[in-house]
């Protein structure tokens, strides 16, 4: 009988994550001075034992008990195989993918929220704010949250928080405060308002409003909580890779082609990082991180120095950017609209160690049927990307003839948003690709700051 999932049991999960900064070199984050950064300057934000992962350089980072004993609800995860997509599609391919929908909030944002919320108490901080697109961040901090016993208040993007509200359910019922942003809450959300009070938001915005509400806690027990981006996210992503290849040495197979869909960049590093190791000491493996050719950060917008927030409160950043102020198109990938990419993400690119691709709406969203049709289960908007992409080398290998073994990070499960899939069903969505005269005007703001 064929084997569908290889599984792990609790006690092969790793006990240590990746970083990969022992690996890589990095562009420094820079302050108003145009200096780096330093550890006391994030202070005000994060606490410094998350600061300290931030900016480490070795190479194996362990992991807690306390993590590992709320990582068991639902990891290790399966890696399965696509029997019925490989039939569908006619490919000698193997097509493999990384299941993490199987956390409580349905993604794979928990592997960062769960240890990003005990290293805050063990800190000593009470409260937690946050921004969310889609609401999958949101609704993860909020269980993980829930699960340490620190209280959460979300500002999720005005358009998502419209079109997916048992997001802010899933919120709700595990103790957090979710709001549209921008909000009245923050000095940023009521400028922002004040200029357009129609906007349907951005991440750079609900992050301003997020950063604004911590550091405006004078008691001095309240943090900000990034849920992509930053090094120490993508470092407790890695759990999703490490376990990948464990999974692959059970079978005796190993990648050739490795595909996540790319937003910040917290579910692609997770599955991406670990193989990247391995293709710096010699492997030949193909790593796509695709995007949407709405918001098309790594494959048209510069590798520059931007802010990660609309209204200026966080440091520079090296990453490859849209500009700051860039207010997405109101695409159901919500995950996907960030106006930049994560660093280590934008790094890898810039040095040929992975190639980014992109696709429109519409595409997505008919490889997100083809799996739903194939495999059973519907699949997020965001992680629709990554299965187009899977696709599309799927038929490559076919027109080849060549039998690759392809892996992809299933990040997550579609089932809050069954709106999205009845607009696409009945015709109501529409494809948008930004145009390049629109980029022209976004980058103008990136011009007074230093490139990488």
């Amino acid at each position: 009988m064929e084997i569908k999932k290889v599984l792990l049991s609790e006690d092969e999960m790793p006990r240590q994550w990746y970083n990969i900064l022992a690996d890589i070199k990095m562009n420094p984050p820079l302050g108003p001075d145009g200096n780096p950064v330093s550890p006391d300057q994030l202070a005000p934000v994060f606490p410094m034992n998350l600061i300290e992962q931030e900016v480490s350089s070795q190479r194996w980072i362990d992991i807690p008990d306390e993590v590992l004993s709320v990582y068991r609800i639902w990891r290790p995860s399966p890696l399965v195989r696509a029997y019925s997509l490989e039939k569908a599609l006619d490919t000698p391919a193997r097509i493999y993918y990384k299941n993490e929908g199987v956390s409580p909030p349905g993604s794979h944002k928990p592997n960062t929220a769960v240890p990003q919320v005990y290293y805050n108490k063990v800190f000593g901080i009470k409260r937690l704010t946050t921004e969310t697109g889609a609401g999958q961040w949101g609704s993860a901090l909020a269980f993980a949250c829930s699960q340490f016993g620190l209280s959460c208040k979300v500002f999720m993007v005005r358009v998502s928080f419209d079109q997916k509200p048992y997001r802010k359910s899933m919120m709700t019922a595990w103790g957090a405060e979710c709001v549209a942003s921008p909000s009245t809450a923050t000095k940023a959300g009521r400028d922002i308002l004040e200029k357009n009070p129609d906007t349907p938001g951005s991440l750079g915005i609900a992050i301003s409003e997020a950063v604004e509400a911590a550091v405006s806690d004078t008691s001095g027990q309240t943090r900000y909580s990034l849920g992509s981006v930053l090094n120490h996210v993508m470092l407790h992503q890695t759990i999703i890779g490490l376990e990948a290849k464990k999974q692959f040495e059970k079978i005796g197979e190993y990648p050739d082609i490795i595909i996540a869909c790319a937003g910040g960049g917290s579910n692609f590093a997770g599955i991406a990082y670990p193989f990247v190791y391995d293709k710096l000491n010699g492997k030949d493996i193909a790593i796509y991180p695709v995007e949407p050719a709405a918001c098309p950060t790594l494959t048209r917008a510069p590798f520059a120095y931007d802010h990660g927030d609309t209204a200026g409160y966080t440091p520079l950043l090296p990453m490859h950017s849209l500009g700051h102020t860039f207010i997405p198109a109101p695409i159901h990938a919500g995950g996907l609209r960030y106006h930049g990419m994560a660093p280590i993400v934008s790094r890898l690119v810039a040095d040929n160690l992975i190639e980014a691709k992109a696709y429109t709406q519409l595409e997505t969203f008919a490889a997100g049927i083809t799996f739903a049709r194939t495999e059973g289960f519907i699949p997020a908007p965001e992680t629709n990307h990554a299965i187009a992409c899977v696709i599309d080398e799927a038929k490559k290998a076919k027109e080849e003839g060549k039998e690759k073994v392809i892996l992809m990070n299933w990040s997550g499960h579609g089932i809050i948003d069954l709106a999205a899939y009845d607009a696409y069903l009945s015709g109501k969505l529409d494809d948008y690709v930004l145009p390049d005269d629109e980029i022209k005007k976004l980058l103008k703001e990136l011009e007074k700051y230093p490139r990488p």
